[in-house]
């Protein structure tokens, strides 16, 4: 028995050597990360950003929506329309005239959503959330092979494609119809020309003219794609700048040298990139949709956005259930005493790992490349969030800039710590290129006084700490697709129900507008109330909806709550009035529409207020 086991040990043993072991261990993590990006995509209706990507993917504009006056929940949705006619210059034209974003990703969507059929008369969520989806599969052996390339070790690689594949973070940006995953690949096709840059910087030799044109591609479609990409492009230019600090230091004039004129051919031809799209850029400071990003106080609540960037960088990898708004409060405090006994107890073993990375030659160059991106990524993220009063971590998804960074690190960390245990030399920091040498450690072979297969716990502690951040990084991925971690901004499902609980009469929704982020929230709430009607056979009360729009010279409402009360006075009673978001005054009492205060709360990040209308007496 022994000899058959060794024998079939050896077996696998030889096939791991090959390319073919590679291979389909990535198609492992390519399913794995396919079920949890596509698992229960549709499950949530859209929130405002996706209705924002859905409107202008389409062509459509949000200015066919009727402001200042009572609509049905069909003129609300009719942007969500597929326009039989529309195409690209289309949807460039109305993305530039009403939104902050660049057009590619849009573009894209646009094509990818013409070979869906629409789903009763309006454009499909799977449609539009599958794109993202397939982007952030594709992100896996994107991250592979960043990895592979970096410390050029398919150990890392394929250890830094499982922390993709299960990452809690990259999870929740791939189900949301937006266009970040796109940004991600985007940064580390650049990550991946920073790190040639880097090598050839440090051997004297001159960049490829190949790799320079492919990173100046892929840093101009990055700015196309999301204008945050330009911390990207600033963090690269602080590790450029400290590579050729560390050369002065041994070298004079090290920038003369004829192996850095490709670096800044490159850099001229991002820099071209980028100008294309500074009138836009400047546009957007100021603009409404983005002002939301100035609300904080960081000056004063200056340990927040600490904290916030704290959590998002650990909710990367580690996520367990803790959406206060829906849990109890019990189960939120347990989960973040686990994350933090699990982070407490991992340490250790990050650093070993680190520290040997710093200290050994085949492995410096990318940790110091990597490691500064990061610090400087997040370092701009300080500066603008402090400096400039934009608190770029209000939104977790501002995070993507250093994302796959934190990743390929954390993957080179872990395989680190995983080989040492099984070779010498990576006890001198050199990191196994074969993955053969992971299942050559003799405890792993049969002895008179093991078992014939080794048990977990008899693992050295290196490897429990890579198996359990796996396992915490699946966990945390099926607490993303079940809407128990991250939350959507706003969540219509929540309310809808609350709103059909306790309304009999006929509804009027009502909201202030400031732009189409108000107009998205309530595109939200009519496609839920359309969903539950198909259904529920048409038997769901119909609300109506009104949208008081703010004067964008005066900064005001009043006349929009004139022509609001007017409207209201003439709807038949008994009516219900749902305040919904709504920022401004108004005197219902004179309406005979008195407070039900028992619904007076929020929900799914709407802020309601019941109103019940009576008729004049």
């Amino acid at each position: 028995m022994f000899a058959s086991y060794l024998s079939s040990w050896h077996r696998f043993k030889k096939f791991s050597e090959s390319r073919w072991f590679q291979l389909w261990l990535l198609l492992v993590w390519l399913g794995i990360g396919m079920i949890l990006r596509f698992g229960r995509l549709t499950a949530l209706p859209p929130w405002t950003d996706e209705c924002a990507t859905i409107v202008f993917s389409l062509g459509n504009s949000f200015r066919s929506v009727s402001l200042d006056g009572i609509i049905g929940a069909e003129v609300l949705l009719q942007p969500l329309q597929p326009p039989p006619n529309a195409g690209i210059g289309m949807v460039i034209d109305r993305l530039m005239q009403e939104s902050t974003h660049p057009p590619v990703y849009f573009v894209l969507a646009h094509l990818w959503m013409k070979l869906f059929p629409t789903e009763g008369g309006l454009a499909a969520i799977w449609a539009a959330r599958s794109l993202p989806a397939l982007l952030g599969v594709a992100s896996i052996p994107a991250m592979f092979g960043l990895g592979y390339l970096a410390f050029r070790s398919r150990l890392v690689g394929q250890v830094a494609a499982a922390i993709m594949a299960v990452s809690p973070y990259g999870v929740y940006l791939a189900q949301d119809a937006r266009h970040y995953t796109l940004a991600i690949l985007l940064v580390i096709a650049s990550l991946c020309c920073l790190v040639i840059a880097a090598r050839s910087i440090e051997e004297q030799k001159p960049l490829p003219m190949g790799i320079g044109l492919i990173w100046v591609g892929a840093n101009s479609l990055g700015i196309a794609t999301h204008y945050f990409f330009t911390l990207t492009l600033s963090a690269q230019a602080f590790v450029l700048l400290g590579q050729a600090w560390r050369q002065r230091l041994q070298k004079s004039n090290a920038l003369g040298q004829p192996y850095w004129r490709p670096i800044y051919a490159a850099a001229a031809g991002t820099l071209i990139g980028c100008l294309v799209w500074l009138p836009a850029f400047q546009s957007i400071q100021g603009s409404e949709p983005t002002s939301w990003i100035y609300d904080g106080n960081p000056t004063v609540e200056w340990l927040e956005p600490l904290g916030r960037v704290l959590l998002w960088i650990l909710s990367m990898v580690l996520l367990l259930p803790s959406a206060v708004t829906l849990l109890p409060m019990g189960i939120a405090i347990f989960s973040g005493l686990v994350t933090f006994i699990v982070v407490l107890w991992a340490w250790p073993n990050l650093v070993q790992g680190f520290k040997h990375l710093q200290q050994h030659a085949d492995t410096r160059l990318p940790t110091q490349v990597l490691g500064g991106y990061i610090l400087g990524a997040i370092g701009l993220c300080f500066a603008f969030t402090y400096g400039l009063g934009m608190d770029l971590t209000l939104g977790a998804r501002f995070q993507f800039v250093y994302f796959p960074a934190v990743i390929v690190l954390l993957g080179a960390i872990l395989a680190q710590r995983w080989s040492s245990e099984h070779c010498p030399q990576a006890e001198q920091g050199r990191i196994s290129l074969q993955m053969s040498q992971i299942f050559s450690h003799k405890e792993l072979l049969p002895t008179k006084n093991q078992h014939l297969y080794p048990s977990l716990v008899a693992l050295p502690k290196s490897q429990l700490v890579v198996i359990s951040l796996g396992l915490m990084g699946l966990l945390g991925s099926l607490t993303v697709i079940w809407n128990l971690g991250y939350l959507q901004n706003h969540r219509p499902d929540l309310l809808v129900p609350i709103i059909q609980k306790a309304s009999q009469a006929p509804v009027l929704i009502a909201t202030t507008h400031k732009h189409h982020g108000q107009t998205g929230r309530m595109m939200g709430l009519a496609w839920e109330f359309k969903r539950l009607s198909q259904s529920q056979d048409g038997e769901t009360n119909a609300p109506k909806f009104f949208l008081a729009h703010r004067d964008s010279k005066t900064k005001s409402y009043q006349a929009a709550i004139e022509v609001f009360q007017e409207n209201l006075s003439e709807l038949p009673r008994p009516l219900d009035l749902w305040l919904v978001d709504f920022r401004t005054k108004v005197d219902l009492e004179a309406q005979n529409c008195f407070p039900d205060r028992q619904y007076r709360s929020s929900a799914g990040e709407y802020k309601y207020k019941l109103y019940r209308c009576i008729a004049n007496h």
